[in-house]
């Protein structure tokens, strides 16, 4: 190629680089004038002004994102090289006694709902670690240290602030709109963006639990531990995490404990608690202060990924197999990038959690439930992004193998669409609901508005 050829081929380039960003400015001083005096560009504040944005994007074409918490990992989901529209001054909490419901904002992390609730004694069904957002949580199902009492999140919204496609402000209920209803129970930002949840509380008193980091020599002590407390526990009120984390060389274990009471009744908990520790914080305590008890905002800034693997059941046998590919790919990529962290986290939940709730989009089935399984990578360098990317399917692969090599029924079981790396396919997501979620969307986008923004696009 000669040289003027692509000297002209940059220019091209920089011209239409340029050209994009300009009409990207142009749509923002459009913004800036019709919002009201409440909002400032990317920051609504009002449902009415997310909705005039909306007209805006979808006459000029332009690509945007939408910004509740921020935590999906996945590029573009949240973010955009448009416009983003963040939710964080859609901020309120509003607890109503009579109702026993909350109105929370769509800009909220559930940190904030914790604190707010916490003087009335009630809470909520929300996330389990600090610095989670409520919208995409919520909206992607939400699974909590409550789950096993009341079922996922989504299960316990008891109305919906829908600003559609067009503009509209819209209060979604199962009465007033079934379609939608059952299509923002897991489709995430398909039919519009959500500005508000009414969420159902329930009473709240101090809770018992806290972290528990132990080292890789008792890595079977920690799985016989797990393995058994997934297989034999049956208290709702019980919960746990566990996760395998290698970084700098090295294997650690971290245990969430979790009693929604505040002391656990004799046994649940004990095999945990007799395995030496390099670190141990249980005790007694507020809720919030569990939930933030765990370092999860330690990867804040860094490059991330997420992908999922759904299991019927966490036997010793995938518990090793979790642990293997721990230390495999940790010590694979520490020669990609040595600041590394790689995460794999254990959820047991009971059989029982999907009777809480009705049909939604997630899961396709409430026949059978099946367990979370994350996977968590996190690095610094941009030169890795692809082979992390690549890795993160592979092992998920590998993991849903192995579940299936032991006799678990995992054909077809859905996979977390919160946890799905970009690129999982629909299907996998959400079965047979594909067809009527696609629907649904046609019906209330058929400018293909929402198809602007980043997320899963039915």
């Amino acid at each position: 190629m000669s040289t003027k050829r692509v000297t002209a081929l940059i220019l091209l380039t920089t011209h239409a680089a340029y050209a994009s960003q300009q009409a990207v400015q142009s749509t923002c001083q459009q913004i800036a004038s019709a919002i009201s005096a409440a909002s400032a560009v990317y920051y609504p504040s009002t449902a009415q002004d997310v909705g005039t944005i909306l007209q805006i994007l979808g006459t000029s074409q332009t690509p945007f994102g939408v910004k509740g918490g921020g935590h999906t990992m996945n590029p573009g989901w949240s973010s955009s090289t448009g416009v983003q529209i963040a939710m964080s001054r859609l901020s309120e909490v509003n607890y109503d006694a009579d109702t026993e419901t909350a109105d929370v904002g769509a800009g909220l992390v559930w940190d904030d709902i914790y604190s707010a609730l916490e003087p009335y004694g009630v809470n909520v069904v929300g996330g389990r670690v600090t610095g989670i957002g409520v919208a995409g949580f919520t909206l992607g199902g939400g699974y909590s240290w409550k789950t096993n009492q009341y079922g996922l999140t989504l299960d316990t919204v008891q109305a919906f602030e829908l600003v559609l496609p067009n503009g509209t402000v819209s209060t979604i209920t199962e009465s007033s709109n079934p379609d939608l209803w059952f299509g923002l129970r897991g489709g995430f930002n398909n039919f519009g963006i959500v500005t508000k949840f009414t969420l159902q509380t329930f009473p709240q008193t101090q809770v018992w639990g806290g972290v528990i980091n132990v080292i890789a020599e008792y890595a079977n002590q920690v799985n016989a531990a797990t393995a058994n407390f997934a297989a034999n526990t049956t208290d709702p009120k019980a919960a746990m995490i566990m996760s395998y984390d290698y970084t700098i060389g090295s294997l650690l274990m971290s245990v969430i404990l979790f009693y929604d009471a505040p002391t656990p009744p004799p046994g649940i908990f004990d095999d945990f608690l007799a395995i030496p520790y390099l670190t141990k914080d249980i005790s007694t305590r507020s809720f919030l202060s569990l939930v933030q008890s765990a370092p999860s905002n330690i990867e804040q800034g860094d490059r991330g990924v997420f992908n999922t693997v759904p299991v019927a059941s966490f036997s010793p046998t995938i518990l090793t197999a979790v642990q293997n590919e721990t230390t495999f790919w940790g010590a694979q990529m520490e020669l990609l990038d040595s600041s590394l962290l790689v995460t794999y986290a254990v959820e047991p939940f009971l059989p029982s959690i999907l009777t809480h709730g009705a049909d939604s989009a997630y899961p396709p089935s409430r026949t059978a439930r099946f367990l979370p399984l994350n996977i968590n990578y996190a690095w610094s360098l941009p030169a890795a992004d692809a082979r992390v990317r690549e890795i993160a399917v592979a092992s998920a692969a590998t993991l849903a193998q192995a579940a299936a090599a032991e006799g678990q029924a995992v054909q077809g079981a859905a996979w977390y669409p919160n946890y799905a790396v970009a690129g999982t396919p629909l299907a996998d997501m959400y079965g047979a609901n594909v067809q009527r979620l696609s629907a649904v969307r046609a019906a209330y986008d058929p400018q293909g508005v929402m198809a602007l923004a980043g997320g899963w696009k039915f």
